[in-house]
């Protein structure tokens, strides 16, 4: 089996197993992408049950952009104190939130050079941006597309974006965003780092990293 039909056979047992429905796992106001991207820069290296419950209240204390911008860094990093790298997230958000009002007229960019120019924005944050308020095509490679894909041999790189690279190269267009949440729910269920279920595993047979007599 080549690279390029291992991928097909993952994408096909994926829609199969977790549907071909968009979700995203971060809470935000769809009229407001801002809460999205935000909340996005506080799930790096956090959990999205932890940042949804760090947001719910944030975002009631600062219910418009206008309020994040003119927020104290201080009393910002006291909201958000639970979840890692607090100070420099903090200081992040305050500073992304200026920028948008001062040069995007506090609109979120779509395009990913604009994206990237952001404080505290990688091309993994643009890319959740770009894939779930726009509906662009764009694979982000957090820690379980990045495990998964290499798992079954999609990739041997550790670097996001060169991982980025190599799946759009092998999955269809379509199929960028849903592998996204796909390999999260894969990650979270079945592909979880230290103890794989790999005798319930869907990808078993195509997976590259199987333990002998599964």
């Amino acid at each position: 089996m080549t690279k390029k039909e291992r991928a097909a056979a993952v994408c096909q047992r994926l829609n199969q197993e977790y549907g071909t429905d968009l979700r995203c796992y971060l809470e935000y106001d769809p009229e407001k992408p801002w809460q999205l991207l935000f909340a996005t820069i506080l799930s790096a290296q956090c959990t999205d049950e932890r940042v949804n419950k760090v947001t719910k209240d944030l975002f009631k204390k600062y219910p418009e952009l206008e309020d994040v911008s003119g927020a104290d860094v201080k009393e910002f990093e006291k909201d958000i104190f639970s979840i890692g790298f607090y100070r420099n997230k903090a200081k992040n958000i305050i500073a992304c939130a200026n920028v948008l009002l001062e040069d995007f007229d506090g609109q979120v960019p779509s395009d990913i050079e604009s994206l990237t120019s952001l404080p505290g924005v990688g091309r993994k944050t643009a890319n959740v941006i770009r894939g779930n308020v726009y509906g662009i095509d764009s694979i982000v490679v957090d820690t379980h597309v990045k495990r998964v894909s290499k798992l079954l041999g999609l990739t041997k790189s550790d670097d996001p974006e060169k991982i980025e690279m190599e799946l759009m190269k092998l999955l269809p267009k379509e199929q960028w965003i849903l592998y996204n949440f796909q390999a999260i729910a894969h990650g979270r269920k079945i592909c979880v780092a230290r103890r794989p279920d790999c005798s319930n595993c869907v990808l078993a047979d195509v997976c590259l990293n199987q333990p002998k007599g599964v």
